[in-house]
């Protein structure tokens, strides 16, 4: 069975090299549905609790949200970073308060402090795909991505490598001692 939420992102890009409308520096309100599939917890009577999918996948994605996402050959990039600088805020300023970890993947690396997530491949909506599973894979059980922005829209499935080891008490994955994060509770042998 399945469990999914759906979050909601605001971000700059641009196609950088692409002959078209997207070569411009434009925004999008992307939408993303994350679908974790596995047995129901019996404690809970769920897959995996839907506001707890958020919050594991927030506590990342976070970094796209308000964000500028420019591939690493983008020429744009230095200018932006200068301009940042000249601003003060390349390093962070009170009002960024909506940040999460910095990550840096084969695929992405995000600079949480300025708002910035810089990408190998052009994020298209397939391209937003790969980044989150690279990101999620190892926290959630995720069987379907899908990505909408704009009029593009992509999804994939992915194969679930069976069951993850969850809290009977609130449905979420232990953590690699055996205990729940959120509530305390010890896994029994």
């Amino acid at each position: 069975m399945r469990s999914f939420t759906t979050l909601h992102l605001q971000y700059a890009h641009r196609f950088y090299n692409f002959k078209g409308e997207a070569q411009y520096l434009h925004g999008h309100t992307g939408i993303l549905t994350i679908e974790v599939e596995d047995t129901i917890n019996c404690g809970v009577n769920m897959v995996f609790p839907c506001n707890e999918i958020k919050k594991t996948a927030w506590h990342i994605l976070q970094n796209f949200d308000h964000a500028l996402v420019l591939r690493k050959d983008d020429p744009l990039l230095p200018a932006i970073l200068q301009v940042y600088e000249q601003q003060g805020i390349r390093n962070g300023a009170a009002t960024n308060t909506m940040t999460g970890p910095a990550f840096q993947t084969e695929l992405a690396t995000a600079y949480p402090e300025c708002r910035l997530v810089v990408t190998k491949e052009t994020m298209t909506a397939e391209g937003m795909i790969k980044i989150v599973y690279d990101l999620l894979k190892d926290q959630l059980n995720i069987a379907r991505l899908t990505f909408i922005s704009g009029d593009n829209s992509a999804s994939c499935c992915f194969p679930v490598q069976g069951s993850m080891d969850r809290c009977p008490c609130c449905g979420i994955l232990f953590d690699s001692n055996g205990v729940c994060p959120k509530c305390g509770c010890k896994k029994t042998k």
